[in-house]
């Protein structure tokens, strides 16, 4: 769970930054590789049921959302970076 939380979140902070849409998909596809492969890795090992994978993934996905929304109505009240224009 920790780790979808960590990589997904500073991938969709950060992609909110890049002014690229191909940019921002890379970031974000990055993101969520590097998720899957932790949690597969955690299956191989042995470490981890496969439905504890799958609720650290919902839940890591989950807390990204809350994360993307809160950051964008920060950025349309102002009270953070201005959001950056799609092109």
């Amino acid at each position: 769970m920790m780790a979808a939380v960590v990589y997904l979140t500073l991938g969709v902070l950060v992609a909110r930054t890049l002014p690229q849409r191909r940019l921002k998909i890379f970031v974000l596809s990055l993101a969520a590789m590097t998720t899957i492969l932790v949690g597969i890795s955690r299956v191989y090992l042995g470490v981890h049921w496969p439905t504890d994978v799958l609720a650290g993934w919902l839940a890591g996905a989950g807390w990204a959302t809350v994360c993307m929304l809160v950051a964008r109505v920060l950025a349309r009240r102002g009270e953070v970076e201005p959001e950056v224009s799609q092109t």
